[in-house]
């Protein structure tokens, strides 16, 4: 018999049944991400975003085909992570707009509520490709609305969509080289497709469809209780200590006079100038030399100590109640996306209120970056993605924030988030900010070691599962069997004799006497190049590079 419309129930077993089929499928999906670094998957990222749709769905009580669309593009709005889950989300977004005023869909109605889809997820991304999930599901809406004048029959209807849908997943090769090159179709297509079949699966059942939950359906908010293993005696260095120098103006700084003291007594040092100031952030056994030192070259502000081993002691027990503590009023805050302790303790001591889990492999969701901006207790907040595949979710959430103003310093990778943060400059207008932010981000060049968790081809390289990668710029230019000697690689095309600073972050799984090694290298082949070593504990990637 002829399925001649859709109810509401019947929509809401459909995204129920489209997400469920995803999450069945998702590491197939994942399989074709065509670069082979540790990060974020197109599957896993598509599937927390449908699921997260169809939670908001099966927890509904109306059965009205709008609500239900509704309720759909909701969830997936706060749950999307990735770029391919924020696209997702506008998908959705705009297919419940198309279905506003529908009581019953038919063949008519889908297709122009997937038409609006289609137009609203191509408004959310700046720089469309063909070849991606939104050229799969532009050109399934032209099939649709030419399929919608043909036939009544929605089961006959989606099929045919389905059928050549697919047929466009399979030239996406042609349109983009790199997936040609690696022998895959783009993994959001496939991903999108996978919501599609399962929907179609469940058109014609009347049976309950109830969502699979994911396991991996959150990204966990950390827990503090491993801190209780640390000694105090494990901390180094145990003043946190900062200020700003005022410049004198017939003191012409030597700023590598600074550093070289400051690194004689102490660590995780970040030194930067600017004209007229030069901020300063040191942990270390002695703050009052540190002042002394900076008094030397002009007069002090916002100096600010910390004792970091009284803080450990009571961080176990005080974590929850300090999160909730009513901080003073800012006009402007902060929140960073970052993961490894002495990544986020840099950004902390350089003004960022929040950091938000996540990077590599931990894309958190626009919900989890609207959770952190109620946090922060500021006018207007700031939000560092720090990661590529952040920058939509973020840009999400900044349009869904409704008690405050959202600002997205689209940084790409945490030197440039660092970055950023020292191009602030307080007491200026949020555009002047914004703008400085961007600039000083801009002189900021990154580089990365990582390891490749699958084979594949990039360019002219043949990739194998666990070769070392070193990346410019998130272009792969070095693979190697050997650790070491993929750094000097790496640092010999990313370093040149006009760099002037180089930062090294080096990550859990290296020890700090072979971060060292990498710094004398970068000292003996590049002199005129100040370099500073810092404990990054960030997981999967062995270093993280900033040159300036």
């Amino acid at each position: 018999m002829s399925i001649l419309s859709i109810d509401g129930s019947t929509l809401k077993r459909m995204i129920i049944a489209g997400a469920n089929y995803l999450e069945q499928n998702k590491q197939i999906v994942d399989e074709l991400n065509v670069f082979p670094v540790p990060d974020g998957d197109t599957g896993t990222n598509m599937s927390l975003t449908v699921l997260a749709a169809a939670r908001e769905v099966e927890k509904s009580d109306s059965n009205d085909v709008f609500e239900i669309a509704k309720a759909a593009a909701s969830g997936s709005l706060r749950g999307a992570r990735g770029n391919s889950g924020v696209i997702l989300s506008q998908l959705f977004r705009g297919f419940s707009k198309g279905l506003q005023t529908h009581s019953t869909i038919d063949t008519v109605a889908l297709a122009e509520a997937f038409e609006e889809g289609v137009k609203t997820a191509y408004k959310a991304v700046m720089k469309p490709k063909e070849g991606t999930i939104l050229t799969v599901a532009r050109e399934a809406t032209e099939k649709a609305l030419q399929l919608s004048l043909e036939t009544d029959n929605i089961e006959e209807f989606l099929k045919e969509v389905l059928s050549y849908a697919h047929t466009v997943l399979k030239k996406t090769p042609d349109m983009l080289p790199v997936l040609k090159q690696a022998g895959v179709v783009d993994a959001g297509g496939r991903g999108l497709l996978y919501i599609i079949e399962g929907a179609l699966k469940a058109l014609s059942s009347k049976e309950d469809i109830h969502l699979e939950e994911s396991v991996s359906a959150g990204i966990s908010k950390g827990s503090y209780s491993a801190l209780s293993t640390i000694s105090n005696e494990d901390i180094t260095f145990g003043y946190c200590t900062e200020f700003i120098i005022n410049r004198s103006e017939n003191n012409p700084s030597q700023i590598s006079e600074l550093r070289e003291f400051l690194n004689s007594i102490g660590d995780s040092i970040v030194v930067v100038e600017d004209d007229e100031v030069i901020k300063v952030h040191v942990h270390t056994d002695h703050p009052g030399q540190a002042i002394e030192k900076g008094l030397t070259f002009g007069s002090l502000t916002n100096m600010k100590i910390d004792n970091m081993r009284e803080q450990h002691s009571n961080k176990v027990i005080v974590e929850e109640i300090k999160e909730s503590k009513p901080q003073e009023k800012k006009p402007i805050g902060f929140i960073a996306v970052s993961i490894g302790e002495g990544i986020q303790e840099i950004f902390k001591g350089l003004g960022v209120d929040y950091i938000i889990q996540g990077g590599q492999t931990m894309n958190p969701s626009t919900e989890d970056i609207l959770t952190a901006v109620e946090k922060v207790n500021a006018e207007k907040v700031i939000i560092l993605p720090n990661n590529k595949n952040i920058i939509l979710a973020a840009e999400q959430a900044q349009q869904l924030s409704k008690d405050k103003e959202i600002f997205v310093v689209p940084s790409k990778t945490i030197p440039q988030g660092i970055a950023a943060m020292i191009g602030y400059e307080p007491d200026h207008s949020i555009e002047e900010t914004l703008e400085s932010m961007n600039e000083s981000m801009s002189y900021v060049k990154t580089g990365q070691i990582t390891f490749a968790v699958r084979d594949t081809v990039i360019g002219d390289r043949e990739i194998k599962k666990g070769n070392i990668l070193g990346m410019d710029e998130g272009n792969i230019e070095v693979v190697s069997d050997n650790l070491e000697e993929a750094v000097y690689e790496l640092i010999d095309k990313i370093v040149d004799e006009d760099s002037e600073i180089v930062s090294i972050y080096y990550g859990e799984d290296v020890k700090e006497e072979e971060a060292i090694k990498a710094k004398e290298y970068i000292e003996e082949n590049y002199p005129d190049c100040e370099v500073e070593v810092h404990f990054g504990g960030q997981p999967l990637y062995y270093y993280i590079f900033s040159v300036e």
